[in-house]
This record gives C-alpha cells, sequence and structure tokens, in this order.
C-alpha cells in the first residue's frame, strides 16, 4: 500500500506539471478510482478514518487556499486529484505504522520522524534562502504530538510522507507557498515545516469521529423498519386438494413512516 501510494504521487505529479485544466479532471478521477481500489483491503472503520480525513481536509483547504491564498495552485483552483488525495495520505501513514518494523521499533521511529522534524525546522530557520517561522511554529505543534500523542506512530509515519509531498510538490511546481502567512508579516517556508501539523489535525479528527459515526449508522440500522418476509406455503402440510391458508391481510397494512 505505501509503494502504490508513493508511486501513485511521483507519476500523478509529474502529469500534472504536463497537462493542461483539463487534463487535470482527468488525473483526479483516476485518483478517486485508486483511492477505492486502496479502500478495498481496509476495514470498515479505515474507511470510515479515510472519508473523515477526506471531508475535513477539504474543507481546510478551501479556507487555506482557495480563501485565505496561505498556498497557490497551479491553475488557481482546488485539483480535484487533491481531496481523495488526503486520503491516500492518511492510508500510507496508517499502514506504514502497521508494519512489523514500526510496531517492533515504535520509540525508534517516532525518534527519527521528530529528530527529521527537529533538523527541518532549525534549517529553515538559519540556511534556507527563506525565514520558515511559521514552518518552525508548527514543528513545536507537531513535536508535542509525536513525544504525548496516542497514536504517534501514525502522526510520524505521516509525517514522513508528508515531507515528501511537500518537497516534491513544490518542486514540481503544483502548488506554491507565499513568502508570509496572509496577513501577518511572519516569514514562512516553502514548504514550510510544519505543515504536517496539519495533518496530524486530520488524522486527529478521522480516529475521533470515526467510532462516533459507526455507531450513530449501527443505531439508525436498528431503527430503520426493516420489510416483512414474503410468505411461502408449505406444500408439504396439505392434503390434496386443500388450499394453502395465507396469514397475510386481504387488504394490505399501511406502514408507518420512519421516526427522523
Amino acid at each position: 500500500m505505501c509503494a502504490f501510494v508513493v508511486g501513485a504521487t511521483l507519476i500523478g505529479l509529474a502529469l500534472d506539471r504536463a497537462v493542461a485544466l483539463p487534463g487535470q479532471y482527468v488525473l483526479g478521477l483516476l485518483c478517486w478510482c485508486m483511492l477505492g481500489l486502496a479502500l478495498r483491503s481496509a476495514t470498515r472503520a479505515e474507511r470510515v478514518q479515510t472519508l473523515v480525513v477526506i471531508a475535513v481536509a477539504t474543507c481546510f483547504e478551501i479556507i487555506g487556499s482557495i480563501i485565505w491564498g496561505a498556498y497557490i495552485y497551479r491553475h488557481h483552483n482546488l485539483p480535484m486529484f487533491v481531496p481523495p488525495g488526503h486520503g491516500m495520505v492518511y492510508l500510507f501513514g496508517l499502514r506504514l505504522s502497521q508494519t512489523a518494523w514500526v510496531r517492533t521499533h515504535t520509540r525508534l521511529w517516532i525518534g527519527i520522524a521528530a529528530a527529521g522534524l527537529v533538523a527541518w525546522a532549525v534549517i529553515g530557520l538559519t540556511v534556507l534562502p527563506r525565514a520558515d517561522v511559521g514552518g518552525a511554529v508548527g514543528c513545536i505543534v507537531l513535536l508535542a504530538f509525536l513525544l504525548r500523542g496516542r497514536n504517534a506512530t501514525v502522526y510520524a509515519s505521516v509525517f514522513a510522507f508528508v515531507a515528501f509531498l511537500e518537497i516534491y510538490g513544490v518542486s514540481m511546481g503544483t502548488w506554491a507557498w507565499q513568502a508570509h502567512v496572509p496577513g501577518t508579516p511572519i516569514p514562512t517556508g516553502n514548504p514550510p515545516s510544519g505543515i504536517a501539523a496539519g495533518y496530524v489535525f486530520f488524522d486527529i479528527a478521522a480516529i475521533a469521529l470515526a467510532p462516533w459515526l459507526l455507531a450513530r449508522w449501527e443505531r439508525w440500522r436498528r431503527h430503520t423498519p426493516q420489510p416483512a418476509p414474503e410468505f411461502v406455503a408449505d406444500t408439504a402440510a396439505r392434503g390434496p386438494g386443500e388450499r394453502a391458508h395465507d396469514p397475510r391481510p386481504a387488504t394490505p397494512t399501511p406502514v408507518a413512516e420512519p421516526t427522523l
């Protein structure tokens, strides 16, 4: 699954660079299809979590890019491959955290992610052409989740992929970050070092909301009236020439509307 997501990202963003806006719609449709394939092996809870990530992330994408303008996509739109792309990012982090190596070396994996995060923040403040103050703030938030979060292995795995995704996406020209956080004098990198903190919020929403949504769905199913089973005549119990007795009334019984 992780290799599938990485390969789809490498090829998809390279193709996006070479096509016009109509071609981008085709890439978006293909990305939705690939997400559907990826979800075939997922559990019901994982599918709900992925859909929650897509819903929450899409809202933040509209606010952050279209309204606020913190980053701009190549065609000044929200590409159709972005929402399913967020779902695939989550699946990558989830599947990587479930590998035998990460489960065996949990503390080491979290430590590697934390060290990489801190190194990126320091480089952004000292070496890179644009002082990445905004990214450093995000790094502090993400570091707290890595060190204290209940699902730190998922967050570390998501950070590993987001670091690759942001650097690759910016280098391909798919999107670009503004030099300053809009409306503030705070400089930020392209990409910001702490951008993965935003993805962690998507993951937290998914992990927290998925059980509640599943419980609501099961409750709704239990209270939804089920159609009565069809009557089947027991011919073996009848004697020759006897008519089968149909217990159903001659007139149809009105069915009550389900209570909302």
